[in-house]
């Protein structure tokens, strides 16, 4: 039997990285080398046990991207804005495993992008961890790259975290803090890219050259709550709070959130439809809440 072909893939240990590691491993056409800065993490190990090839690698670092690409067919990326909060740092590591690939031959590379949303509005808008991502897309495409790029919908998991409902002052409920007005916003969550990734690479022919948005669903913040409601057995509603208010809450990266909310209500392309096909068995909001109830114990 032929060796399988080799994909590499960057943050292996990572949400993104570690999502697209399982499921190309699961469905046995590629070869997976994971690649992370400490092959000793647990996520590590457990990919390794799964089959995949790890090995110790630096975005940073030229000789370490070069070696991680040697001999691979293609490659997935993903990097971390918020790693280090360093746009230029995202723009050097994404030009630097483009100019690698390009170099190497590689035959396809799945870029996990998103828009230049600075450009794309005149500099009304700025959205460093959006911004970053655009550039090296772009950069991607013009130096020839066979590329997909796919720009994942906000995560479900932000409603963990970041965006967790919020007990009000004045009464018995929660409220969720989301400058959307009443326009929908898409949604996905990260364990279910993995199996949309692994499928656009089966089929070069209609991905390559393509950017494709990946989305379960798009809920008004209302209809976010409501899930919410639901399936917590607690009164959540919209704050119906304005990208205005947002930008001056003063915690870090408020003002560039009410800028992300302003370009989602300008609805970017995210294919509902599509990424049910490349994943089946992609979950709702309601799905993904109902099995991370525990994540709000003692709400």
């Amino acid at each position: 039997m032929a060796s399988k072909k080799v994909i590499t893939v960057f943050g292996a240990t990572g949400a993104q990285g570690g999502s697209v590691a399982r499921a190309i491993l699961e469905s046995k056409k590629f070869a997976v080398r994971a690649v992370t800065r400490d092959v000793t993490r647990p996520n590590a190990l457990e990919l390794q046990r799964l089959g995949a090839e790890v090995v110790k690698g630096d975005l940073n670092d030229k000789a370490s991207v070069d070696s991680a690409l040697k001999g691979a067919y293609g490659a997935f990326l993903v990097t971390n804005f918020w790693d280090a909060l360093n746009k230029d740092k995202e723009v050097f590591q994404g030009k630097l495993v483009a100019d690698t690939a390009k170099h190497l031959g590689l035959k396809h590379v799945v870029y996990s992008g998103l828009e230049n949303v600075k450009r794309l509005t005149d500099g009304k808008l700025q959205v460093p961890h959006f911004d970053s991502k655009g550039e090296v897309e772009e950069y991607f495409w013009s130096i020839g790259i066979p590329m997909t790029s796919v720009r994942v919908a906000a995560y479900f998991e932000n409603f963990l975290t970041a965006w967790r409902p919020v007990k009000a002052s004045d009464g018995d409920y929660y409220t969720l803090a989301v400058p959307m007005g009443d326009v929908p916003m898409d949604g996905i969550s990260v364990a279910d890219i993995g199996a949309a990734i692994s499928n656009i690479f089966n089929s070069p022919e209609e991905f390559l050259g393509k950017a494709v948005g990946l989305s379960a669903e798009a809920l008004t913040v209302q209809q976010y709550a409501d899930v919410l409601s639901k399936v917590l057995g607690k009164k959540v509603r919209d704050a119906k709070i304005t990208p205005e208010v947002f930008e001056k809450l003063g915690f870090l990266a408020a003002k560039e959130i009410a800028d992300m909310c302003r370009f989602y209500q300008m609805k970017p392309d995210r294919d509902v439809k599509l990424t049910h096909r490349l994943n089946p068995k992609v979950k709702s909001f309601s799905q993904f809440i109902s099995e991370n109830q525990g994540a709000f114990k003692g709400m």
